[in-house]
């Protein structure tokens, strides 16, 4: 066999190597540099690094329509790293998505005057809760540094995942982006042992996820013979032998997917993780893991499986409507607001599997309607700015136990501080769909792709399931504006530094901007095109 020399296409994956660098580079400022002298490095490093990761990600989508693939490949762009990663039009809008909540993530976790002065993360990992070691490291002011790597490498995951043209490729991804966020999801400074537990879930059932998902790669490899996502769509329409064989790939590939996006009846770990986890990494987590992990599933389905769509579009009616059912009616009853963000999180996973259901082609589509590409990216961009900021308030509500994430602590916070209480209920109002904010246009997106398609029973059950959220989103707003405070008095809200203030003030600005004035960016989700097949 002749040795082929690989070649990689540095100028459009540079937005991955800077990430990717950059994260080794922290690796060796933690070697290095002294324990009291890492976190403004780290932290000046993690910024730069995500600033110009994001600016060579506008300059790759400029000069996109350069590029027109590979030889018989529908759509822009190109087909990189030896047909590992794929650069279209899709990837550099959700790289650029990805970087933007990526660099709220880093201003989240350099928070410092929340805490009295020193991180939301412990001091010292290693020491068991309660201890003297624990204490003295409290004591001292000691944090751990290297959540900065952590987050980049995190992000770096996140960027290959959507880009992935192959199986193998997309389940390194997979692990790259998991395996940092289970470390940084048992980091908590406060409740340490509900942080544990929280990460020790996420990691055991992320396994599993992570199996089915190796599991489904095997069988769909035995059935096409290839794992690239072109090779199998080719077999796939070619149509052969062991069917069953590619139907079981599909469901095992799946599973892996749902989970990462938090989809019923693979939730499980949702309201357990981001209740225990820092809340600077639930907000990232929350935003970051559902924009790739979505991205990622539409390639998959689309073009490695678009010639099994009527196999696979019975499975997502079901997913989506126990998620969207299931999500709702459990946020209903809950009580912290952590939690209720978390069942949120999964009704709105549902409500992005109705536009996943959508029509694929524009050619199909009445003027003003939009593909389910089109509509689930611009949800994603809704729910990204909604899902950062709302947490990034939660973290201001505090009671001499850190924050106060219970019902009762919020009560009565519209007369204690009217700004924050009115920031979080744009957030939920946003989340509830609700005109003139960026959650309507969004929802209007994907339920008018998934009507064109004729998926009108599923439509209905979003609809019944976003005026059963409407009940839990404006029951919290009704707590923190007609509710009297609890006798031992509520949770106080602390004066955040100028990270977590603009972190909130930009979240704010771009969900109003996106349900006042949606054109822009639904032209520029347009203009992306589609996969490259």
């Amino acid at each position: 066999m002749e040795f082929v020399k690989p070649e990689l296409e540095y100028a459009e994956l540079l937005p991955l190597l800077i990430v990717l660098g950059a994260a080794c580079v922290g690796v060796l400022f933690e070697a290095l540099l002294p324990r009291d002298l890492r976190r403004l490095p780290q932290v000046a490093l993690s910024l730069a690094a995500l600033i110009s990761a994001l600016v060579a990600t506008i300059l790759v989508g400029a000069d996109l329509d350069e590029h027109t693939g590979i030889a018989g490949a529908e759509g822009k762009g190109l087909v990189g790293a030896m047909g590992s990663v794929v650069v279209d039009g899709p990837t550099v809008y959700l790289w650029g998505l990805l970087l933007v909540f990526a660099i709220g993530g880093v201003a989240l976790f350099a928070e410092r005057r929340l805490e009295g002065g020193v991180s939301a993360f412990t001091g010292q990992a290693a020491a068991l809760p309660g201890t003297d070691t624990e204490r003295d490291a409290s004591t001292r002011g000691l944090e751990h540094t290297e959540v900065y790597p952590l987050l980049l490498f995190a992000v770096g995951g996140m960027l290959l995942f959507p880009a992935s043209g192959d199986l193998l490729t997309m389940f390194v991804a997979l692990e790259v982006l998991s395996l940092p966020l289970y470390l940084l999801c048992g980091l908590a400074r406060r409740r340490r042992l509900l942080s544990q537990e929280a990460a020790m879930k996420y990691f055991l059932l992320g396994a599993f996820a992570s199996g089915f998902f190796l599991y489904g790669a095997a069988l769909v490899y035995g059935y096409a013979g290839s794992v690239t996502f072109a090779g199998i769509n080719e077999a796939v329409r070619a149509g052969g032998a062991n069917h069953g064989l590619l139907l079981a790939g599909i469901a095992l590939l799946s599973v892996g997917l749902l989970f990462k996006v938090g989809a019923a009846p693979f939730q499980a770990w949702t309201p357990d993780v981001y209740q225990g986890a820092p809340t600077a990494v639930t907000a990232f987590m929350a935003a970051g893991t559902k924009v790739a992990a979505f991205g990622a599933l539409l390639r998959l389905l689309y073009v490695a499986f678009g010639g099994e769509r009527w196999s696979w579009q019975p499975m997502l009616w079901v997913v989506a409507i126990a998620s969207m059912v299931l999500g709702a009616a459990l946020a209903v009853v809950q009580n912290d607001v952590k939690r209720m963000l978390a069942y949120s999180s999964v009704a709105h996973t549902g409500f992005l599997l109705v536009g996943v259901l959508g029509v694929q082609s524009a050619g199909d589509l009445a003027e003003g309607q939009y593909t389910s590409l089109e509509g689930v990216l611009f949800y994603l961009t809704t729910y990204g700015f909604a899902m950062i900021g709302s947490f990034a308030v939660v973290t201001l509500v505090r009671d001499a136990g850190g924050e106060a994430t219970h019902y009762d602590r919020w009560a009565g916070l519209g007369k204690r501080s009217p700004l924050v209480a009115g920031a979080f209920t744009f957030f939920l109002l946003s989340m509830a769909g609700i005109p003139l904010t960026a959650g309507f246009i969004g929802k209007w997106a994907v339920f008018t792709s998934a009507m064109s398609a004729g998926a009108w029973p599923i439509v209905l059950v979003a609809i019944a399931s976003s005026i059963v959220a409407i009940t839990f989103y404006v029951r919290h707003i009704r707590l923190m504006f007609f509710t009297e405070a609890h006798p031992d008095g509520g949770g106080a809200v602390t004066t955040p530094s100028l990270l977590t203030s603009v972190t909130v003030v930009v979240c704010l600005a771009a969900t109003l901007v996106l349900g006042v004035v949606p054109g822009p960016v639904l032209e520029l989700v347009t203009h992306t095109g589609d996969f490259i097949r």
